[in-house]
């Protein structure tokens, strides 16, 4: 995946004609303006900055800007009242999702400094900078005509509040941009008769712009043979940094695990892959069941590395497991195990692989005699999530040929887990545990979903609306 900084486009919107009438106005917006782009400039972020557009011949221009400074997102700063058609020519040409921001310079005009000015034109000049609410509407009208998404921040432009929407903006922009640079890879095929989890993976491309690469577990097994012993020696070492290695685990599934997980990074390595699905039988082929059924601890390894992987074949979560990840909440792949009508909970879980980055402690390694519902035995990961506020999202693919979000937020509670080698937890919801699972499930997502740290419905709300995409929040 390309290394690209996010590029937010930043202009200034206002009138020209106001320039010569009122002045020090132009000077003023144009001091606002520096001081948002000052703010806006961080890690991982480049500002192209357009200046001040107050023609629409200079819409027209920065328009074809957009266009040759490649940019993901464009931030448009409603200093002053302006005219709609200083808008629609940018919009139009820089064919990227829009965030107008109506940001006055301070949370009210000092209305008795303002009543005493003695010349009228000087009390004109001080509402006009105070003016940014009375155009929205204007523009607002046009673009919805013009079928152009546009999303909004409304505030004062030094308030905390204001920054903390834009960051998550910012922050949606980013992982949109991420998206539509990644290459997920699917490996296997599909666990048979899992109708819900199989995917138009066209559709996949459609909505998040993802290049999908479709690969061979021959490819993997040909990898596991060529690793050294030195390596694997290596790895197994990392794996007891990593995890808590039980007693019972034999040395020679460690190495098994560790030779498959050598194997892993190089096939991700060699494919660019930025996520990954699999399943595999491999029945009848010992090379290959072998790798398939010791890639438990090599792709929970991926995982906590930002390259999330889902078992069974499982397209959409993979992307909703990357997705979480990339918004700073971790992102491990899970699904109902049962319900605690006592303590009012639900336990979810899954076997395959866990996210050590939000593992409430060390995550253990127990052997597994049996992968329940799949060939081979070996070493499976077993965890709890971090105890406190958490989200789940689901990537769920309409009857209507859409993809939609489904969130919800609840908490990770401490208390007792089945210590069945798989990950598990008991999360709280805020609706309670029957209504929870009957609201979730009423909107017909696959059975697995991807759980996060921290509540971050928000973040997903702006990253849907810049995709494009209808999120359901169930709680």
């Amino acid at each position: 995946m390309s290394g690209r900084s996010l590029r937010a486009g930043l202009c200034g919107i206002g009138l020209e004609a106001y320039w010569s009438q009122f002045a020090g106005l132009e000077k003023r917006l144009h001091g606002y303006l520096t001081q948002f782009a000052a703010r806006l400039v961080g890690p991982g972020v480049e500002v192209v900055e357009l200046g001040l557009i107050d023609t629409a011949q200079r819409s027209r221009e920065a328009g074809h800007q957009c266009r040759s400074e490649d940019i993901d997102v464009l931030f448009l700063y409603v200093t002053t009242y302006a005219l709609s058609n200083t808008v629609l020519p940018l919009v139009q040409r820089a064919g990227v999702p829009v965030i107008v921001l109506n940001l006055q310079p301070a949370a009210a005009i000092d209305y008795e400094a303002f009543n005493k000015l003695e010349d009228r034109t000087a009390m004109t000049g001080e509402w006009l900078a105070f003016c940014s609410a009375c155009p929205v509407p204007e523009m607002a009208n046009v673009l919805k005509r013009a079928r152009i998404p546009f999303h909004q921040v409304t505030g004062v432009l030094d308030e905390p509040a204001t920054w903390r929407e834009i960051a998550e903006w910012l922050a949606a922009a980013r992982v949109r941009s991420t998206l539509a640079e990644a290459r997920l890879g699917l490996m296997g095929h599909y666990y048979s008769g899992m109708l819900d989890i199989m995917t138009d993976v066209t559709l996949v491309s459609i909505a998040f712009g993802t290049h999908v690469e479709l690969l061979e577990v021959d490819e993997l097994s040909a990898l596991c043979a060529k690793a050294s012993e030195s390596e694997i020696a290596r790895r197994v070492a990392e794996f007891d940094d990593a995890f808590d290695v039980q007693p019972d685990c034999a040395k020679e599934e460690l190495r098994r695990a560790a030779r498959t997980s050598l194997a892993l990074d190089r096939f991700i390595e060699r494919h660019g892959l930025d996520a990954l699905a699999y399943y595999y039988k491999g029945s009848g082929n010992a090379a290959n069941e072998g790798t398939m059924s010791s890639i438990i601890l090599g792709t929970s390894l991926l995982t906590a590395r930002h390259i999330p992987v889902a078992g069974e074949y499982e397209v959409k979560n993979a992307l909703a497991m990357k997705m979480m990840d990339l918004i700073g909440a971790g992102g491990s792949f899970t699904e109902y195990y049962a319900m605690d009508f006592k303590d009012d909970l639900v336990l979810m879980g899954h076997d395959g692989p866990g996210h050590l980055g939000i593992a409430e402690g060390k995550i253990r390694v127990r052997p597994l005699q049996v992968y329940h519902g799949k060939v081979g035995r070996g070493l499976s990961v077993e965890m709890s999530v971090k105890h406190g506020p958490v989200t789940l999202l689901s990537v769920v693919e309409r009857n209507d040929g859409r993809v939609q979000f489904l969130v919800a937020e609840g908490e990770s509670v401490p208390g007792p887990i089945l210590q069945i080698g798989n990950t598990n937890s008991r999360y709280r919801f805020g609706i309670g545990a029957r209504r929870f699972v009957t609201d979730w499930s009423a909107h017909g997502p696959a059975h697995h979903c991807a759980i996060g740290v921290g509540h971050m419905s928000s973040k997903l709300e702006k990253l849907a609306a810049l995709l494009g995409l209808e999120m359901v929040r169930v709680c």
